[in-house]
């Protein structure tokens, strides 16, 4: 308790072979949604609940990553002088952001691998897990939510979101008791991508995360799961079984607005959803896609 937590780690270590041939020389962090970088998304959630020190987990051929964090002398002295200040602004806006870290996953053997490979980083204190492949609206708030829950049960908080049934076997599902709050639940038990009909509910995990550093004991220790890769899931499953020295796992029930970036079709919908809310462009995009709608066969 009486922990202020300060620190995000970004996993960003996948090939992002769904998107190849896009992915082959760029991060799949970097494909543009609407005008900026999926990634930068990510780093603006976290830094707008106040975890100004972030570490990204990379891999091999992501330096495209830390150069869009970091200052391009020649590009802003360019904008400077032809007296571009809303370009610089756009520019030094993610550069400006957060006080930013790297660390390289190595062998890639899963995403609860990685997240252990911030323990150095991270020491023993609370810290925040956000997944690059989901986008939460600004404007709905999750992750300040799941910070105070975090405080308030000191434990280890999850993100849970309502899914159809025929898609429970895509996620993490968790089984779980009710609380005293309505968008709260005490998780009891979490499997990762069950069979399909098999889930324990409808209550699957999206990428945030608050956790507690006993997660890297659990970790240090944990086994190979599903696809042969160490598994998050499976190391926050223990911790809810354990909760007399990890504090147990809750969930915070999400119900607000999630652009998913790691499906071709759904990087597609992130970038029509966030563009038709945006002043500069949503009026014109609407009556296009009205129009084009218009001529589309049933």
């Amino acid at each position: 308790m009486g922990f202020t937590i300060s620190k995000a780690v970004i996993p960003a270590a996948g090939l992002g072979t769904r998107f190849l041939p896009a992915t082959k020389a760029i991060p799949k962090e970097m494909l543009a949604v609407v005008d900026k970088p999926a990634i930068q998304y990510v780093v603006e959630e976290a830094v707008a609940a106040g975890l100004t020190d972030v570490l990204m987990i990379t891999g091999r051929n992501k330096n495209a990553l830390e150069n869009h964090f970091d200052h391009v002398s020649e590009l802003e002295e360019t904008l400077r002088k032809k007296g571009d200040h809303e370009k610089l602004a756009k520019v030094n806006q993610s550069t400006d952001l957060a006080d930013m870290h790297y660390v390289r996953q190595g062998d890639p053997l899963g995403l609860g691998h990685a997240v252990l490979r911030a323990s150095m980083h991270v020491g023993r204190e609370p810290f925040a897990v956000l997944l690059g492949d989901d986008i939460i609206d600004a404007r709905d708030p999750l992750l300040s939510r799941m910070i105070e829950v975090q405080g308030k049960k000191n434990a280890s908080v999850v993100a849970l979101l309502e899914v159809p049934d025929n898609m429970t076997h895509l996620y993490g599902v968790a089984t779980v008791e009710a609380t005293d709050e309505d968008d709260v639940v005490k998780i009891t038990g979490l499997v990762e991508k069950p069979p399909q009909g098999e889930a324990p509910s409808n209550l699957a995990i999206i990428g945030r995360y608050v956790l507690r550093p006993e997660v890297f004991d659990v970790l240090e220790k944990q086994a190979p799961g599903k696809g042969g890769e160490i598994q998050l899931t499976d190391a926050l499953e223990k911790m809810a079984a354990a909760d007399e020295w990890t504090g147990g796992v809750y969930g915070v029930v999400f119900r607000g607005r999630r652009y998913d970036t790691g499906d071709k079709l759904d990087y597609i919908k992130a970038i029509i959803q966030l563009a038709s809310d945006r002043e500069d462009l949503g009026e014109d995009l609407k009556a296009w896609i009205l129009e084009f709608a218009s001529g589309l066969e049933k």
